[in-house]
């Protein structure tokens, strides 16, 4: 992908041979510049989402770059405004730096410090821009719990949804992290047992000489009965956790459960029905030891599959972009800006501990612990799939910042219609879902 769009630059200068040889300066350095030679006019062409920076002289006739500077700050007090003085104008320009203005040059300059100063407002300008991207992606992601744009999320989204008004039992299987889990207690919220118990057993804490205690819990002569875990979840969802690692006695109580869907208390004469639904995960996707196959084929009526975050790469950002948020509330902070370095450690990154490891970055920026991440040797991804996948959210985030508007997203990312259709088919975007048609 070698089109991506060059950096943006507002010039203003009343004089014609200094705006024009500024213009080319810039133009040879990369930029794509716009001239003007009134002030007034820029106020037409640089709104609130002006992605790239305004060089601006001070002394000019109608309205000078001061008067622009504190119009532009108005709408956007992010935007850098470079100030180009002559030496009777450096206490004035002094002043509007003090009041924002990003930087200021004496004529005559420097071509070279003319680069210079724009190359550094237009990195903190694309930063700004990113990362008020990424806070608009939060505000409009759609509102489930599994947060994401990918395929495989969207995939998974659609099985909770159909999966959550059946009785079926199911077998929920991803790494650790993954958020096993919390699709377990979304389908039970969306179940008709949402007002029932969710009861969760910690399938490798429980020893072999308590599994059946664990489970059925007891009746016995001189003692006060005992609940079991099967009883507590009544009308409700059993969730086995990690069942994989459980014992041979826990599993050999769950299987004859399984098959008969009756509880017997140690020392009780006659065993009792239960209602119940059971969803169990595990961490060893397709294989079935340690997990005995009885217990595996009558839990797993329906395998679910929650993929890796380095096998759903485009939604880390927007992931990390909420678990930011989560953490700046919880830690009563301020949200703390996203650097391109941590933005590429993000998408370079494998995340073996997936979102757990995720949520503990997201904590260590907000409290100021983490360090600008170095990229580590032969982990990043070619160039190609980084950009991919940040031109895949960009595309969707602009089809529903506009509410579906097909012609709208198209003017926000100014692309030809044809350029634009020819990417959603290429990084596999299915508009209808983006767009919110595919109920």
């Amino acid at each position: 992908m070698n089109d991506v769009p060059p950096r943006q630059i507002v010039l203003v200068d009343d004089d014609d041979d200094l705006r024009a040889a500024m213009a080319q300066t810039l133009a040879l350095a990369g930029y794509q510049v716009r001239s003007f030679a009134r002030s007034v006019d820029v106020l037409d062409a640089v709104d609130g989402n002006f992605p790239g920076i305004v060089v601006s002289d001070v002394r000019m006739p109608h309205m000078s770059g001061i008067d622009l500077f504190q119009a532009l700050q108005a709408r956007d007090p992010e935007l850098p405004v470079i100030l180009v003085t002559g030496h009777g104008d450096v206490p004035m320009a002094v002043d509007a730096l003090k009041a924002g203005a990003w930087d200021f040059l004496t004529k005559p300059f420097d071509p070279d410090g003319l680069i210079s100063s724009v190359g550094r407002a237009s990195e903190k300008r694309l930063l700004v821009i990113e990362n008020r991207r990424l806070r608009a992606m939060v505000d409009n992601a759609v509102p489930s719990p599994l947060i994401g744009h990918s395929p495989a999320i969207e995939r998974l989204r659609d099985m909770v949804a159909t999966l959550a008004d059946t009785n079926i039992d199911i077998l929920i299987e991803g790494e650790t992290g993954t958020g096993k889990e919390l699709v377990a207690r979304m389908i039970h919220q969306r179940s008709q047992r949402a007002s029932a118990p969710f009861v969760s057993i910690a399938c490798a804490a429980v020893p072999d000489a308590i599994a059946e205690t664990s489970l059925h819990g007891e009746s016995l002569a001189g003692r006060a009965p005992l609940e079991g875990r099967l009883t507590r979840a009544h009308q409700g969802t059993l969730f086995l956790d990690d069942v994989d690692q459980s014992g041979p006695a826990l599993q050999a109580h769950l299987i004859q459960f399984l098959e008969d869907r009756l509880v017997r208390p140690v020392g009780a004469r006659e065993p009792q029905p239960v209602d119940l639904r059971v969803i169990g995960c595990m961490a060893r996707q397709g294989q079935v030891a340690p997990i005995q196959p009885a217990l595996l084929y009558r839990l797993a009526a329906v395998r679910l599959h929650i993929p890796p975050l380095r096998e759903r790469r485009e939604d880390i950002p927007l992931i990390f972009a909420h678990l930011l948020d989560a953490a700046a509330r919880r830690f009563r902070r301020v949200l703390p800006p996203v650097s391109r370095a941590i933005l590429a450690h993000l998408l370079d990154h494998d995340w073996p501990g997936n979102v757990h490891e995720l949520a503990r970055f997201a904590d260590r920026l907000t409290l100021g612990l983490e360090q600008e991440p170095a990229l580590e040797d032969g982990s990043l991804l070619p160039l190609d799939d980084r950009l991919d996948a940040f031109e895949r959210m960009a595309i969707i985030d602009a089809i529903q910042s506009v509410g579906g508007d097909m012609g709208k997203a198209i003017a926000t990312l100014g692309l030809p219609r044809k350029t634009f259709y020819y990417r959603v088919r290429r990084l596999g975007i299915d508009l209808r879902k983006v767009r919110g048609l595919d109920t």
